[in-house]
This record gives structure tokens, C-alpha cells and sequence, in this order.
């Protein structure tokens, strides 16, 4: 204060000096050149800095004024002599320099106010005391890693304060700021002397940096690269007359354990500054503590340190004027008790000062202490432990390190979570400090020295280099400023500031579980933002009323691993205990917990991984593939699935997007910024997903099953040539993920965030159908069926062309109305008006076509729906027919009206409470009872059931190889059969069914993959010739999955029973197993055959050649076939067995080698077959009895190695129905000893063999194995 007034003082006496020079007459004539400067003052600054040019001239007057309106009192006199000192100063700097071209002023230069600076948009800098040659220099060292800071010609003036504007005294904090009486601008100074404080300064060397992204308060910030020059001769304070009495660490640490008169009275202490903790905001307080210690007297003595709180608003500033290592007196502190620490300290007085010391100027203050030791050392207090100490992760606990570091800021990873990059091989993590000062100035080139910093390697959770993080003990001290502009950063890097200390100050996490953390909120921010939401909405701060999205998501995997602590981090105790204990000191390995990768990654990573596995040798394993033909090779392989779980990916996956409902596909979608990935949903209890207002919700999902279905074209000759993958054409693969609503966690996403998404999303995007029309008209209807989704040719205009028809999804429904048309009132619907005509049918069809496709995978019937529309028609409901193109949809669903739905009408679930009661009304499933679908009646040959997939295999199509797509297109029909379980009540063995897919049912829908449950409606029951029933897909077809294939699959062994048991099943279809195992006894062979074929045409190959007529086959590869039947019985009943392929040589019992051998000796004639009647043997005309060949298969089958006791493992020749009649039982005669018998005999079974067994051995040994 004095040495302003003294200031102020000097600037009102020398305001008088103009007018005494104005009235000399002996400057009359040199003032003539200068006349048009108003005022003498001006004159003679001129005179005194040698002016001779204009551009000079023209500078100094612009100097003038500027300091004028800038930098003098608002309150006093322009003061010409200021302007002087200035101008000075300018001089004295620029002349420093080498190259100044002989200008004695800086006329490139202007002054620019703060005021000025504030309103820039761009960063810059000022190097006044700089050479050109400098800057150059400067600039190309920092354009080796970056775009170095533009060099303007500007001078800056200000005064340099720790106050904002004109506030009270105790709303300091520490800041720096220059200011002028334009305004104020926060500044970073590398080496502050607290006598500089509200001064006049020139600043030589600065640079200005615009606000950044994430400053709130919009305001840039001065780096001051150089110490400032004052306008003013700054007043040395003079040394005390008498030495100041002082105590030292030793002395002042054993004060605060002592009962003493000290204790109540202001001390002095000196000592070297050994630590100094960074500036700390907790209860609304700002303070730091500083530790004054003694050098040892000998090598690794411990050096005694006592902390000392300043918490005074006016010495916070002293945070910057502190040096490590310096040694200070801090003058009238006293001893108190700070509220959460447990022992005493020093703090200081609202009086206190700090001054380097002099040992000169100091005198130690002689104490003895009297009475009695009150506290003992002071001893670690309970901390809060850490998330990996509070979850008891598994793994050694590991010890950081506490060491000094100096290096240079080389990158930022994630400036909101204080993550860095140091020297290129380290990070740097100030996440544990509040580092809101230093946020505004780190960048890549700054030089920082770290005091007391923790050094933590192999921390896991995908970090892999060591992380050095300062706690609350430690100092981050600036040491140099960087040259380059600060890089652009995306909105993830701008935004979470306070989502982030969150983490650190209420989660309590340990630094690898938050390093983890803070990269997965990055990854959801790049999934999802900005078109699915803003940056700062999903990384905002979380509270009760708005919890915070990206937490949420990050919660599941946080409690785990991080239960929710009660205690709160002790900051006074972290920095003041010893031994010092943080929650940087113990950390733990951290595996990675999971992953959120984009919906694009996972694609294709899951198809990378399906397509790995692709192998046709497991597919079609030997010896099965051996006997197979070219075609059914190649169909085999045409289609398979795989399933990956998301413990399959390291880490494991977390699935997340947004639900959206598909109007091209019909399905519902995940989506996020890089891909939509189609998605099956099930609600609990093998319900379908039915609520619409689903669409724009948040999904995350920890277990789902993400299925990859392989389409492969192929031309494999023969098994032989699986292994080269030459001969696969074409493979394709579908990707989808299917999961129960139960396992989602459901997040509704603000309805604000969606509008400012979407409107810079694509066209296509689907989240405009989360909400309808606020004000219109709805009616409800109760759904009763839904047919399948297909591509049809409608006209969805009145006015279109019917010779530009283009064929389009679209799928329609049959309900009944319930009720009249409604109107909204305010936010309810209003009361159903009164139907016109209370006798019409209420029977609807409802056409979906276009963009209201969307909503297919939300219909299901006997569910309640409100159809909600603009209220453009007053009798928009009631019309009849009059938006179709045709009315015999109307007379083929027997419904009184139709109605398209248009693409901007909305779809709402209605609840079971608050629809009527209508009688004869069954919303439950249809089911076809088991009698009637598997007999002959086709009173109604459109059946319902649910069923088990067994299988899932392309075949041969059922009406021929083409069929006509829309568009008039000819295109090669594809099919696809399912083998499924009926699942009927009271069923103990399921009856097997077929059902086949055809063109323009294909592709299937989702989810149709063996193991699931499903729901059949409406499919078309047939028969076949030989009285097998079997369905086929039509277009009233309704397909509901139930349930998703079991993660793990269990090998259940078939059952073994009595041949007897098959006949009371064949009475009653469901009674009996279609697959099981039965001990028997081979009684005769009836029939054998062996056969050499072309593998592409089929036809028999002698010598293994092809005599095909006509185009020769592109191969000339043969594969064996064989077949036999054989006469079985059990002692209850009798079978047929038909063997095909390998199980031949099985029932011949020959071994593998044996049975190669003779598959060779049938390769000659191409073809041998035999034909058995008891006793002996006819042959067939093609084959000779003298051959040897047939000679020993005669010999083979009548003789005891074929007619031996085996197990058999079998099915039904034909699933079970009740078409074909059964045959009555047949009188046999039977020869015992001497007696004939005559009994009545069950008719034969017809069975087809899955392997042959030995009794009693695992494994098959052949006739001649003593040879194999």
C-alpha cells in the first residue's frame, strides 16, 4: 500500500510540468515540426527519444493515448510522465536486441488492451525481446511436433494482481491476473516474486491462449514467459533493525507435543521448503501445506520436517512464489487443530509473512520445553481403502514408488480425466490432485517437475506403460511453457471434467480400475456421440435427480469390482500423516473387466472368428462324407451357424446401442455410430418383446448370444478335396444378436438429446418414431394374427402407377376393434366415441407397407394396440377399404374393413387392466391338438404349434429348381428344411416333423437355429407319398421364437427299449421314441448292394469311370454306396433295418480295413447286388454265381458273423402318424423240434440304422479282426 501511494504520489506531481513547458519561448521553433501533438508533454517525449521520421511520430502518439485510456486512473489527469517511463521501457527492451535494424522505437509494434485480447478467437504470441533469427528457431523446434504459436507484434501492460476485478480480500485463491482499465485476464507466471504483486509491468515475452472447449467461464488465459519489466523501480525492503527470533522443524515439530506457552503464543519458523502439496478445495475452504525441514548432519539421517496450513486467502498466492529446496522464514503462525486431523500443526495468521531467509536477519529462539509429553509420534490412521483393497482382488498387492520427476508433456490422452503422456514412455495421471489450474495450461511441450510423484507399473487394465500419478502429498511444479498451439480436440477430450473426479472422490477408485474406467467412457462416447447424443450430455455430472448416462452404463462392472464406500477420503491425513498412506500407494494388477467395442467391431470380429472355425472335415466328418454324392456334399455345407458368447472375446464384450426398429428389414436393430447390428429380443418367460416405446432406448447387455449364420457356395467333387479351399465360390454371412430382456439393462435416452442427434444424422436413421402425433385420433384393436413378412408388389399409392410397381416389404395383420375412435383431452384419451352402426363386423385388416414396417417386430397376437393418427380424417377409422387397391383381401380374411397404415401413424401397447373384457376373445397362442396334425384330415390344412429345431439343412426344392421373384425376375430357388420336436402336453417322446422354406420365405427370420423354441402358425400341413406329413411356409405364416438355443449343449444317450413298445406308439403317436436303442438279433439278410456312382451325376461308375451319355460330368470322381436290410428281433417283436453306407460293413461286422478292401472289389463291376429268401440266396441277373466276389458275400451273410446278437442304435423308417393303416397280425408257422407252431406275429417294424455294437464292448470288432 505504501509503495502505491508513493506511485500515485509521483504521477500528480509531475502533472503540472506541460504547462510551464508550454509557456517557454525558447522551444517556440523546435515544437514546430511536432504542432499537430496536442499538449507540451507529448513534445517532449519526442524530443527526448530523437524522433525524426512520421511512422515514429505517428507511434508515439498512438503509445500516448493508449496509455492514457489503458493504464492511467480513470480518476486522475493524464500523467505525460507515465507515458514516459513506458516508452522507456519499450526503448531499454527492443535495443537489447542485436538486430533492430537501427530503429531506436518498435514502430511494428502496438499496444493491445486486455480488453482487446479477450475478444481473440486464435492463440498468439509476443516476443518484444526476441530477434527474428530467434523466433525462427524457436518455431522450428516446435513444429517438429506441432503447429508452433503465430508471432504478433504486440506490447502488453498491465498490472499484475491476485485479485479479480475489484473483490474483497477473501475471495482470492491463489490466481494470478493482469489487468488494465479494460478488464482482467488470468495469467500463469513460472517464477513469481510476491513484491511484484499490484504493480505496474511491461511484459516482454507472452503468449495468449483463447478458452478452450471445456471453460465454462469463456475466458482465456496469458502465459508470461519472461519476468516482467516494471514500469515502476520497484522498493527493496529494507532488513529488520533487529534479528526476528526463530524456530526451526526440530524445535517447532516437538512444540506441538509439549504443554507450552508457545502453544497459545505466534512463533517464527525457518527451514528448507522440502514438500509442498498442491492448492486443495474441500469444504469451501482453499489452502495448501508446506513443509519446512533441516538438512541432515550425516548421509541418511532423517530429516525433520514440520507442515505448516496456510488457509489465509491473501497467502494463497504464496503457492507460486514457493521453490523446493529455498530456504524461508514464515513469521506469526500458531498452533492449532484442524478439524479431521488428529494432532496439532502450524497455520498461519492473518499477519503472517513469508521472506527468503537470511541467516544474518534471523536468531534461533533458545526453548526448553517443560511438562510432560501430551502426544506421542504421530501414528498412520486408517485410510480408506482402495476399490482392488476393498473387492479383495486375487494377486500380490503391489507398492508404488515415490520419486522426483522432471519431463516434458509429449501428448494428451484424455485432458478432462488429467490423463498424459510424458517423454513418449510414460503416463501421467493428476487425476488425484485438483489440477484446475494447471488443466488451462498443459499441453504438449510443457516442461512440468514432479515432487513426490507415485510410480506404478504393470497396472493392467489395458495400460501398459508405467504411470507416474502425484497425490495429495505431491507438487506439480510448471517449469517451462510450450511453444505450440493447442491441438484440436474432439468433444470426448472436452467434456466429464466433473464426471470424472467423481470417480476419483466418491467412487474411490484405485488408479487401474479408473485408468479402465475412464478409457471405457471414452469408447461409449465414440460409440454414441454426437448422433446418437451430445458429449456433455452423456459425460455430465451424475446427482440423484439427473444421474449421469456414461455412469450408469459403467456401473455394473464398477460395483463389482468397486463396492460403494461409506468412508470419504481424509485429505488433511494424506498430506500431513506419517508414514504416508494414499490411495496411490498399494494398487493390485487389474484384469480388464470388459470391453465396449462398436457394433461394427464386434461384426466383423465375430465373423472372423466364425470363419476361422469354417472348417468342412468337422462338418461333414468321416467316414459320413466319404459315401456322399457332389450335390448333398455341397448342400451339407450350404449352410451352418456358430454362436459366440461374450466370454469367447478377451476381454469380454458389453453389448451397446440404441434400439431401432428397421423399416427395410422388419427387425429391430442395435445401432451406435459405426454400424446397426440386427438384434432378437425376448421378454421373461419366453414372451415376445411388445412395447414400442422400447424404440430409442439405451440397451446395455452383459450376456447375449451373438450368432453368425454362414451362406457358402461351393463345388467339392468328393471328400476328398474338402481340405482345398479352391472350391468354395462364394461365402456370405449373416450377423445377429439375440438376448432376454431380463439380462438389458434399459436406459431411456432424454428425448431433447434424440431431436439434436438425429438432425445431424443420416436419412435413414429410424429414431423419429419414438413419439406420434401429440394431438389426433387412436383406436384399439386386439391383434389375432400376423402373417410373415415378405416382399410383395403393392401400390401404396392410389395415384401410382401399376406399371411401376416395385415389390417391397410389407406384411399384414387381422385383429377386431374395440371400441369407437378416440380423442385426445390434454394428456388422456378421451371416451371411445359411438359406433355408426353397431351390427357391423369389428373384424380389421391392417396393411404395414413402407416405413410402418417398422413395426413388425413389435406385433403379436393377442396383444391390445392403440393405432394413433393425425387427426386429418374425421372418420379416418370407420373407412372401408378405401386405402386398398383391392377388396379381395377383405373377402379372404372375412373382415368387414382394411385400412393401410400410414408411415407417420404410431403404435402404442396397451395394458391388460385398461382394456375391456370381450367375450369369446383367446388371446393365447393357437395349437393344433397332435390327433389332428399328424392324420390325414384336411378339413384344415393350416396348423399351429410350438415345437423344438432339431436341425436346420438346405435341400432340394420341393415344386422345381426356379421361381419367379417379383419384378418378373427368374432366380434359382432355394430351400430350406427344419427338423423339428413337437412339443404337444402329455407328450414323453416328441414326434418329429419337417418343415420346409421356401422362395419367397427366404432368408429365414431370425432366430430359426437348432435348439431354439418356436412358435408355427398357419403353416400348410401335406402329405407325402409314402404317408410322411410334413408343412411348408405360406404367406399367413407367423414364426415366434420361444427361446434361444442353450449356451451349452448336453449329450442325452438314447433310450433303450423293447421293439414291442413301437407298435402301442405307432397306435398313438408320442408314446414311443423315434430315436432308440434296442438289443436284438440278426435273424436273415434280406438284401445287399455296393455301388460305385459319379459324385456329380450319380450315375454308376464301372472301373470307377463315368458312362453318363451325352455331356461328359466336369469330374470323373466315383464315391462308394451300400446298402443292406437286414431281419431283427428282440423276442417281442420283429424290424426291418435298413443299413446305408459305413453301418454296412458294421452289420457285415468287418473292420475298417476289411470293409475298404471290399468296397475295392465292388469298384470293377461298378455295381453288385444280392437278394436273399431264406435259406439261400438269388442272385440278381447283372451278377454270376461263380464270381468270387458274390460267392463270399453269400457266404458272409448267412453265416455267423452277420447273424449274430448286436445293439442297435436306430429311428423310424417314417415319423409317426396316423395316415397309413396299420397292418393286422399275421399267423406264422414255427417249427419246434418236431411240433410246428402256429402264432400270431406283429406286424414287422421298418426301421433305419444310426450304428451298430457289439453286446457288451463299446467298439465293433469285425469277422476277420484277427487279421485287421
Amino acid at each position: 500500500m505504501f509503495r502505491k501511494s508513493v506511485a500515485v504520489q509521483t504521477l500528480r506531481r509531475t502533472a503540472t510540468r506541460p504547462d510551464d513547458v508550454t509557456d517557454s519561448p525558447s522551444r517556440e521553433h523546435s515544437r514546430r515540426p511536432f504542432a499537430r501533438f496536442p499538449g507540451a508533454g507529448l513534445w517532449l517525449i519526442m524530443t527526448d527519444c530523437r524522433v525524426q521520421t512520421l511512422p515514429e511520430q505517428a507511434w508515439l502518439e498512438a503509445a500516448h493515448t493508449f496509455i492514457q485510456e489503458a493504464i492511467c486512473p480513470t480518476d486522475q489527469e493524464p500523467n505525460v510522465h507515465l507515458t514516459q517511463l513506458v516508452i522507456d521501457c519499450v526503448k531499454r527492451i527492443w535495443c537489447s536486441q542485436e538486430t533492430n535494424h537501427g530503429f531506436t522505437l518498435p514502430i511494428s509494434y502496438s499496444f493491445v488492451s486486455v480488453q482487446k485480447l479477450r475478444s481473440r478467437h486464435h492463440p498468439c504470441c509476443s516476443h518484444l525481446s526476441w530477434s527474428g533469427s530467434a523466433y525462427e528457431t524457436w518455431a522450428q523446434e516446435a513444429g517438429r511436433n506441432g503447429n508452433p504459436l503465430p508471432q504478433e507484434q504486440l506490447l502488453l501492460l498491465g498490472t499484475l494482481t491476485d485479485l479479480s476485478q475489484d473483490l474483497e480480500q477473501e475471495s482470492r485463491d491463489g490466481s494470478l491476473f493482469v489487468r488494465d482499465n479494460t478488464g482482467v485476464l488470468g495469467c500463469e507466471l513460472l517464477g513469481l516474486d510476491l513484491s511484484w504483486l499490484g504493480h505496474l509491468f511491461l511484459f516482454p515475452s507472452w503468449s495468449y491462449l483463447p478458452p478452450a472447449k471445456w471453460n465454462s467461464s469463456g475466458e482465456g488465459h496469458l502465459e508470461l514467459w519472461d519476468a516482467p519489466v516494471p514500469v515502476f523501480p520497484l522498493t527493496i525492503s529494507p532488513n529488520p533493525l533487529t534479528p526476528i527470533p526463530v524456530l526451526y522443524p526440530e524445535i517447532a515439530s516437538r512444540v506441538l507435543r509439549h504443554r507450552s506457552k508457545l502453544r497459545v503464543a505466534q512463533s517464527n519458523l525457518a527451514g528448507k521448503l522440502v514438500r509442498l502439496s498442491p492448492l486443495v478445495r474441500s469444504q469451501q475452504k482453499t489452502y495448501f501445506v508446506l513443509s519446512l525441514g533441516e538438512s541432515p548432519a550425516t548421509v541418511g539421517q532423517a530429516v525433520s520436517q514440520v507442515p505448516i496450513i496456510v488457509q489465509i486467502p491473501a497467502q494463497l498466492v504464496w503457492h507460486r512464489a514457493l521453490q523446493p529446496g529455498e530456504d524461508y522464514v514464515l513469521t506469526e503462525l500458531r498452533v492449532s487443530r484442524v478439524y479431521g486431523h488428529r494432532y496439532r500443526v502450524w497455520t498461519t495468521t492473518p499477519s503472517s509473512h513469508l521472506m527468503l531467509l537470511n541467516a544474518e536477519c534471523v536468531q534461533e529462539l533458545e526453548l526448553e520445553l517443560e511438562g510432560p509429553i501430551l502426544e506421542d509420534e504421530p501414528k498412520p490412521a486408517p485410510m480408506p481403502s482402495s476399490s482392488q483393497e476393498r473387492k479383495g482382488q486375487k494377486g500380490p498387492f503391489r507398492n508404488s514408488r515415490l520419486l522426483h520427476y522432471k519431463g516434458t508433456v509429449t501428448g494428451v490422452l484424455n485432458e478432462p480425466a488429467g490423463l498424459y503422456e510424458l517423454d513418449g514412455q510414460l503416463e501421467l495421471c493428476l487425476a488425484y490432485q485438483q489440477f484446475h489450474g494447471l488443466r488451462r495450461v498443459v499441453r504438449p511441450g510443457v516442461s512440468l517437475e514432479l515432487l513426490d510423484v507415485h510410480l506404478l507399473q504393470s497396472v493392467g487394465g489395458g495400460t501398459t506403460r508405467p504411470v507416474l500419478a502425484p497425490c495429495l502429498r505431491g507438487a506439480v511444479l510448471l517449469r517451462a511453457f510450450s511453444c505450440q498451439k493447442p491441438g484440436t480436440q474432439l468433444s470426448h477430450q472436452v467434456y466429464g471434467a466433473s464426471l470424472y473426479e467423481q470417480l476419483i472422490w466418491k467412487r474411490q477408485l484405485g488408479l487401474p480400475l479408473y485408468l479402465w474406467a475412464s478409457r471405457a467412457l471414452v469408447e461409449l462416447a465414440c460409440k454414441l456421440c454426437p448422433h446418437v447424443l451430445r458429449h456433455h450430455q452423456f459425460l455430465q455430472h451424475s446427482s440423484p435427480e439427473s444421474p449421469s448416462l456414461g455412469l450408469q452404463l459403467l456401473a455394473s462392472a464398477l460395483d463389482d469390482l468397486a463396492p460403494p464406500s461409506s468412508t470419504v477420503r481424509n485429505i488433511h491425513s494424506e498430506i500431513l500423516e506419517e508414514p504416508h498412506h494414499c490411495p496411490l500407494q498399494k494398487f493390485a494388477r487389474l484384469q480388464t473387466p470388459c470391453s465396449f467395442s462398436t457394433l461394427a467391431t464386434l461384426a466383423a470380429e465375430g465373423k472372423q472368428k466364425a470363419w476361422a472355425s469354417f472348417d468342412p472335415k468337422a462338418l461333414l466328418p468321416l467316414p459320413e462324407a466319404a459315401y456322399l454324392p457332389s450335390s448333398q456334399l455341397n448342400r451339407r455345407l450350404a449352410w451352418s451357424w456358430f454362436c459366440l458368447q461374450p466370454s469367447a472375446f478377451r476381454p469380454a464384450q458389453v453389448l451397446l446401442g440404441v434400439l431401432v426398429a428397421s423399416s427395410r428389414k422388419g427387425y429391430l436393430q442395435l445401432r451406435d455410430q459405426s454400424a446397426s447390428l440386427p438384434c432378437l429380443l425376448l421378454a421373461k418367460d419366453s414372451q415376445p418383446v411388445t412395447d414400442p416405446r422400447l424404440i430409442g432406448c439405451l440397451v446395455r447387455v452383459e450376456r447375449f448370444q451373438l450368432v453368425i449364420e454362414r451362406n457358402v457356395k461351393s463345388s467339392f467333387p468328393s471328400w476328398k478335396e474338402l481340405g482345398m479351399g479352391d472350391f468354395i465360390q462364394k461365402q456370405q454371412a449373416r450377423v445377429y444378436v439375440q438376448f432376454f430382456l431380463a439380462d438389458a439393462l434399459i436406459l431411456p435416452v432424454p428425448r431433447s438429446a434424440l431431436l439434436s442427434a438425429s438432425a445431424s444424422a443420416s436419412p435413414q436413421t429410424e429414431l423419429t418414431s419414438l413419439e406420434g402425433p401429440r394431438v389426433g385420433q387412436s383406436r384399439l384393436f386386439l391383434l389375432s394374427h400376423k402373417e410373415t413378412l415378405m416382399k410383395l408388389n403393392f401400390c401404396a399409392s392410389p395415384r401410382a402407377s401399376i406399371e411401376v410397381l416395385k415389390p417391397t416389404f410389407s406384411f399384414q395383420v387381422s385383429g377386431i376393434w374395440l371400441g369407437g375412435t378416440q380423442r385426445k383431452e390434454g394428456t388422456e384419451w378421451g371416451p371411445p366415441e359411438p359406433l355408426k352402426d353397431v351390427n357391423k363386423d369389428q373384424k380389421v385388416l391392417l396393411l404395414f407397407l413402407g416405413s410402418s414396417v417398422r413395426w413388425f417386430a413389435f406385433l403379436h397376437p393377442g396383444q391390445v394396440y392403440r393405432l394413433v393418427a393425425p387427426p386429418s380424417t374425421p372418420t379416418l377409422f370407420e373407412a372401408e377399404g378405401s386405402s386398398c387397391t383391392s377388396q379381395r383381401p377383405l373377402e379372404l380374411a372375412a373382415c368387414g374393413s382394411c385400412l393401410a397404415v400410414q408411415d407417420e401413424w404410431t403404435l402404442e401397447l396397451e395394458s391388460s387392466q385398461d382394456v375391456p373384457e370381450v367375450p369369446g376373445l383367446h388371446r393365447a397362442l393357437p395349437e393344433s391338438s397332435l390327433p389332428n396334425l399328424l392324420s390325414g384330415n384336411f378339413t384344415d390344412s393350416l396348423v399351429s404349434f410350438s415345437a423344438e429345431i432339431l436341425s436346420r439343412t438346405v435341400c432340394e426344392p420341393l415344386l422345381g429348381r426356379s421361381w419367379t421373384k417379383p419384378g418378373n425376375t427368374r432366380a434359382p430357388r432355394r430351400c430350406v428344411k427344419l427338423t423339428v420336436a413337437l412339443e404337444p402336453a402329455k407328450c414323453e417322446f416328441p414326434p418329429h416333423l419337417d418343415i420346409y422354406m421356401e422362395e419367397p420365405h427366404l432368408p429365414a427370420p431370425l432366430g430359426l437355429l437348432p435348439g431354439a423354441q418356436v412358435h408355427f402358425s398357419q403353416l400348410e400341413k401335406r402329405v407325402s407319398r409314402s404317408h410322411n406329413v410334413y408343412c411348408c411356409f405360406q404367406s399367413s405364416t407367423y414364426v415366434q421364437v420361444l427361446s434361444f438355443p442353450p449356451e451349452t449343449t448336453v449329450s442325452v444317450p438314447l433310450p433303450r427299449i423293447y421293439l414291442a413298445e413301437l407298435l402301442r406308439g405307432g397306435r398313438a403317436p408320442g408314446q414311443a421314441p423315434f430315436r432308440a436303442t434296442v438289443s436284438c438279433h440278426v435273424v436273415s439278410v434280406f438284401s445287399l448292394q455296393l455301388l460305385w456312382v459319379c459324385a456329380h451325376c450319380s450315375g454308376v461308375c464301372p472301373q470307377g469311370r463315368c458312362t453318363r451319355q451325352g455331356p461328359a460330368c466336369p469330374t470323373q470322381t466315383s464315391v462308394s454306396q451300400a446298402s443292406i436290410r437286414l431281419l431283427v428281433e428282440d423276442g417281442t417283436a420283429e424290424a426291418v433295418v435298413t443299413c446305408k453306407n459305413q453301418h454296412v460293413g458294421e452289420a457285415l461286422g468287418l473292420c475298417p480295413s476289411e470293409w475298404t478292401s471290399l468296397l475295392e472289389l465292388a469298384r470293377g463291376p461298378g455295381r453288385v447286388a444280392l437278394q436273399f429268401t431264406w435259406p439261400g440266396a438269388q442272385l440278381e441277373s447283372s451278377a454270376k454265381m461263380s464270381e468270387p466276389l458274390t460267392l463270399f458275400l453269400r457266404t458272409l451273410c448267412t453265416g455267423p458273423s452277420v447273424l449274430r446278437p448286436i445293439v442297435l442304435a436306430f429311428e423310424l423308417e417314417r415319423k409317426p402318424c396316423n395316415i397309413a393303416p396299420l397292418e393286422p397280425p399275421r399267423l406264422q408257422r414255427f417249427q419246434c423240434g418236431e411240433l410246428p407252431l402256429l402264432t400270431r406275429v406283429n406286424p414287422r417294424l421298418r426301421l433305419t440304422c444310426l450304428s451298430i455294437q457289439e453286446p457288451g464292448h463299446p467298439c465293433s470288432l469285425g469277422a476277420f479282426a484277427a487279421s485287421c
